[in-house]
């Protein structure tokens, strides 16, 4: 699967996230996470990190 700017995906964790930054395509990201908490993290994903793309 492809991950492209901004697009908005599911992780592994559950949790919603939206790229922010492509780092090496099929390999790491920066993404803006939504914590359960209500807050957003900005962090470092590696691609199997991703479960899903849900929104381009």
């Amino acid at each position: 699967m492809e991950i492209r700017l901004f697009d908005k995906v599911l992780l592994n964790t559950g949790e919603i996230a939206y790229i922010v930054e492509v780092y090496e395509q099929g390999i790491a990201y920066e993404a803006d996470i939504d914590k359960s908490d209500g807050s957003t993290e900005t962090n470092t994903i590696k691609h199997s990190d991703i479960e899903k793309v849900l929104d381009r």
